[in-house]
């Protein structure tokens, strides 16, 4: 008997990758939900940037503190979480899923306005 393909096994992984993404933002602290704007998170296999092959996340756009009163009519920001590199980053699979949470809120901290050594002060970096 043959097992599944492996195409069918990734399909149950990125299922199993995106759910710890969901409890990763439903484990936001009160108030912060609130203040998340026009933000998309998704998950994909592999970043395509240069030297990304230990990239977990990335976020592109404006954060909520550049906004001015201008700001409107544009495409949301967007938060990638890499699949790949987390995956070959964290074998257990409960640093796996702690290390997607972290990499979850850091992007968001800079949704919110957080450089990176405000992330490192708080334990995101």
């Amino acid at each position: 008997m043959r097992g599944p393909s492996s195409s069918a096994r990734r399909r149950v992984a990125r299922h199993r990758f995106r759910l710890a993404v969901q409890q990763a933002l439903e484990s936001l602290p009160d108030g912060i939900e609130e203040r998340l704007d026009n933000v998309v998170v998704t998950v994909e296999d592999e970043p395509d940037h240069e030297g990304g092959e230990s990239l977990f996340g990335i976020y592109e756009g404006i954060p909520l503190t550049e906004r001015t009163s201008g700001y409107g009519m544009v495409t949301p920001d967007r938060i990638v979480i890499y699949q790949g590199p987390l995956e070959r980053s964290f074998l257990n699979q409960r640093e796996l899923v702690e290390q997607i949470r972290v990499t979850v809120l850091h992007e968001l901290g800079h949704h919110l306005g957080f450089d990176e050594g405000r992330l490192d002060e708080i334990g995101l970096g």
